[in-house]
């Protein structure tokens, strides 16, 4: 990476780019993920208008994937120096292509999850605990990307 690190522009430029991986595709899987659980709350309000209140929540669940990615952000946009080493680079060039790809994969099986929750709250069921619950398993992982992120930031010297 080093060579071609200095082809391009030097280390902080592939560091940007995983700031950029790290928070493009958590928005990415948030909007996917919050789209497919609106467009649920669609067909669910035409049988039960009354749900909309407690869909709207569901659907909103998967909006945490980009929130984290932007945290993720603004920790390691601090270490950006034009001087950074390699080393340094690799670290946010990782951690911005490690939460990236978990965020964008939890954000769109959590709406995914809170999509079935909501199908079935307007067909009459009342699942809205159990659609969170299991919501909270992709989420998980979201949130195991981001505490990974901070601990790498440790290893930046």
């Amino acid at each position: 990476m080093g060579a071609i690190a200095a082809a391009v522009g030097g280390n902080i430029t592939w560091a940007g780019l995983g700031l950029g991986i790290m928070f493009g595709l958590s928005g990415v899987g948030s909007a996917i993920g919050i789209v497919t659980a609106a467009n649920a709350v669609i067909g669910a309000i035409r049988k039960r208008p009354e749900t909309f209140g407690v869909n709207l929540v569901l659907s909103a669940l998967p909006s945490t994937q980009g929130l984290y990615g932007f945290v993720g952000y603004i920790i390691y946009s601090g270490y950006m120096s034009p001087s950074m080493t390699i080393y340094n680079a690799a670290i946010v060039f990782g951690a911005g292509v490690g939460l990236g790809i978990v965020n964008l994969y939890s954000g769109i099986k959590m709406g995914q999850v809170c999509a079935s929750g909501i199908t079935s709250i307007g067909s009459g069921h009342n699942v809205f605990g159990n659609t969170l619950v299991l919501a909270a398993f992709p989420e998980f992982y979201a949130i195991l990307g981001l505490v990974t992120v901070i601990l790498m930031g440790g290893l930046i010297k």
